[in-house]
This record gives C-alpha cells, sequence and structure tokens, in this order.
C-alpha cells in the first residue's frame, strides 16, 4: 500500500502565504495515497452516510469496480486538523501519449461528487482547491499526467461542491431530476398530468393488442441478472442503429454491473434494482423494456434503460416504465428521482430540474497540460454540437447510414 503525506501549515514554506489569508489554514492539510479500498473501508463507509455523497463513490459500488478490472488505483484520503475531510477514489487509465487517474468507474456513473465529511468546508472553497491541486501535484506527478474528476456538479440540492472552484470545462451534457411529492397525483401536476395519463394509456392500449402487460421488479439478484442480459441485448441493437460503440460491451463492464445487480449495500442502498416491462398473452415473459435504478436515501438514478423496438417499440414501453416506477416510488420516501446524464426529449418532458455537470481537469505534467487542451477542445466541440439540434440530427443520420454499409459489405463480403 502507498501510504504518502503532505503536510501545509504555518510551519511549511508553502504553508506561509496560505496561512496569511485566513485562520483556518494554520490548521495542517494531509492527504495519504492508498492502492487498496480495504484499507480505508471503515473510513469510506463513515463518508457513505453523507446524503450528498454520490453513490457512485460508495465503498460497494467502488469494491465492485475494481474486482473485475485490474487498473491501478490511487485512492486519495485527506484530513484538515487531524480529521477526516474526504476520499477521492480515483483509478489510474493508460494511455499511448498519457496516463489519466479519473474518478472510479467514471465511465458509468451519472452523478460524482467525490466524498467529504461535511457540507462546509473549515477553509474557504478557493483555499482548499489550491491546497489540493498542489498536493495532487506533489503526490502523483511521477505516476498520471493529469487528474480528471468528470460529471461534477457546481452545487448539488442547493448546496455548493467542496469541488467547486477547481478548474474545469462544462461537461456535455447536463441531468436531469424530477421532485417527487407527497402524492403521485402532486408530482404529476409537474408536468402537465392530463398529456402524461393519456400517454399512458395510449401505450396500455397498444400492449394489449399484444396481450397486455405486466410492471415487474427483479426479486432476487438471480431474476435481476436475467433482466441486465436482456438489457445488455436491447441497448447492443439500439447502438448499432445508431451507429455508435456499444459502451456495456466490454466483459469487465458487464461483470460489474451483474456484480451489483439486485444487491444492496451494507447501509441498505439499493444499488442496481431492475425494472422491466412483460408483455403476456402470445408473447407472455418476452421483456419490451428494462431500467436500472440505484437508490440512496431519498435519491433515486435511473443509471439505464432500453427497449425491444422490433416488437414494441410504437407502444413507447420505456416511457410507460417511467410511469409506473414513478407511482411506485411516490410515497416511499423518495423526493428526487433522476433521470440520469443527457440530453433526451424523454427527459425533459419529465423532468422540471437541469443540473450542470462540469469535468474538472487538474494537469500535473507538461504531457498533462497538453492533455487538458485536449480533454476540453473535445468537451467543447461535443456541446457545441449538440446545441445545434440540425447539426446534431445530421451527423446522427450520417453515422447511422454508415453502420447500416458497412454492415450490408460485410454481409457481402461473407456470402
Amino acid at each position: 500500500m502507498l501510504n504518502t503525506e503532505l503536510t501545509i501549515g504555518r510551519s511549511g514554506q508553502r504553508g506561509a502565504k496560505a496561512a496569511s489569508r485566513s485562520d483556518a489554514a494554520v490548521s495542517r492539510f494531509e492527504i495519504s495515497v492508498h492502492d487498496t479500498v480495504a484499507s480505508l473501508e471503515q473510513e469510506w463507509r463513515s463518508l457513505d452516510a453523507h446524503a450528498l455523497n454520490s453513490l457512485h463513490q460508495s465503498y460497494d459500488w467502488c469494491v465492485a469496480w475494481a474486482q473485475v478490472h485490474d487498473s491501478e488505483l490511487l485512492i486519495i484520503r485527506g484530513t484538515f486538523d487531524g480529521e477526516l475531510l474526504f476520499i477521492l477514489p480515483l483509478e489510474i487509465v493508460s494511455g499511448r501519449l498519457f496516463n489519466t487517474a479519473r474518478l472510479i468507474g467514471a465511465l458509468h456513473s451519472n452523478l460524482n461528487t467525490g466524498l467529504f465529511a461535511t457540507d462546509a468546508l473549515p477553509i474557504s472553497s478557493a483555499e482548499f482547491a489550491d491546497l489540493l491541486t498542489r498536493a495532487l501535484h506533489h503526490h502523483l506527478r511521477h505516476k498520471v499526467d493529469l487528474v480528471t474528476l468528470e460529471k461534477t456538479p457546481h452545487d448539488w440540492r442547493g448546496t455548493a461542491s467542496p469541488l467547486a472552484r477547481l478548474p474545469g470545462v462544462k461537461h456535455q451534457n447536463a441531468s436531469f431530476q424530477l421532485p417527487l411529492l407527497s402524492s403521485f397525483e402532486k408530482t404529476l401536476a409537474q408536468v402537465n398530468a392530463k398529456r402524461r395519463r393519456k400517454k399512458m394509456r395510449i401505450s396500455e392500449r397498444r400492449l394489449d393488442a399484444l396481450g397486455g402487460y405486466d410492471y415487474v421488479i427483479a426479486e432476487s439478484p438471480q431474476h435481476a441478472e436475467e433482466l441486465l442480459d436482456v438489457f445488455f441485448r436491447q441497448k447492443a441493437v439500439r447502438f448499432a442503429a445508431l451507429g455508435l460503440p456499444d459502451v456495456f460491451h466490454d466483459h469487465r463492464t458487464r461483470a460489474f454491473f451483474h456484480a451489483i445487480a439486485g444487491r444492496r449495500s451494507v447501509a441498505d442502498d439499493e444499488l442496481l434494482e431492475l425494472n422491466a416491462i412483460r408483455l403476456r398473452g402470445e408473447h407472455g415473459g418476452r421483456i419490451v423494456a428494462v431500467a436500472g435504478l440505484s437508490r440512496k436515501a431519498d435519491h433515486v438514478i435511473c443509471q439505464f434503460g432500453s427497449i425491444d423496438e422490433e416488437l414494441a417499440g410504437d407502444a413507447s414501453p420505456g416511457e410507460l416504465l417511467f410511469y409506473r416506477m414513478i407511482e411506485r416510488l411516490c410515497g416511499k420516501d423518495v423526493t428526487l428521482f433522476d433521470f440520469g446524464v443527457g440530453d433526451q426529449p424523454y427527459k425533459r418532458s419529465w423532468c422540471t430540474i437541469e443540473t450542470p455537470l462540469r469535468d474538472i481537469v487538474l494537469p500535473l505534467t507538461l504531457r498533462g497540460r497538453l492533455a487538458a487542451c485536449y480533454h476540453r477542445a473535445v468537451v467543447r466541440a461535443k456541446a457545441t454540437i449538440k446545441a445545434n439540434k440540425a447539426v446534431y440530427a445530421f451527423l446522427q443520420r450520417a453515422r447511422s447510414r454508415k453502420t447500416h454499409t458497412d454492415r450490408r459489405t460485410t454481409d457481402a463480403d461473407s456470402a
């Protein structure tokens, strides 16, 4: 295990400047770097209990990811005046030109906050950002060129993020949320209840023509894993139709989701609950929509969703599934239903809250500075394209046509 420390205080040369800015900075700021999660389990779980810390940085989520990936871990533990202040769980991603330390499982997370012991930092956010940046540079520059903390909110649920003053770029996608009120009727009233119920009735009539349906929730880890495999198949078809790479194709990614499907954390958080619409009648047992939900305290996140477009696409089974999930969760101590990252019309039709996200980018070396410039340029380009609906639609159509052309060529070559 790595275990290194940096102390910044009145006695240090660098600490003298910090102390002059604020009396709070007289206290010591220390970090240690660890390469295993188990060594920090007790402290880590104590931070999991803080409601504003994301489930994606929770101990059980990160352990499950680490167990199926072989990446090197850099777990940053920070204290202030001897008291635990934060944990940042990072992993090293090696590239051809530079190495990056990023939050564990960042590609499949919808909200990243890091893990903090309290909402209010003992020093100003600007001073914290300065101390953390210099500490990471001191300890990690010989291992990685760049640290990225992607998809972090500037503020979350009315509270400013402790990471808000770190340098970053606006992420190309926001996340979208719907407050859940004391009843389903009051919740629907926020998003045009009459229109929403009409769409639900249309979906049900079309599914009735196929024999009817059941809304099902996985009753066991085995059932959850079966529904998860249906999701993987449905999503692969969707990605192929859009000409996009299948981000769930990697066997380690699938193993991770299988590891958490239908399971709860030690704190009884729902790591991944599988919900589905299942047909009756002639197509009895066929799953036409799947969604994976995670819950921490009063916050539920939809991690992913898919539909069977071949059989029931015109019945909008995905919309119906959201209707049933939200209906079920109202009155069950859930106050926020999170549709996750990505700007889609169905999310905007459901949600009253849009949360902008940032990619924090901290270069540690010369290569890192070049990589940071590239990262910012890519994110800004994506944001510009997505902001122009006509250009975005054109590129999606072009990508889809290329995929179909490539598929026909492959089929002809193999004939």
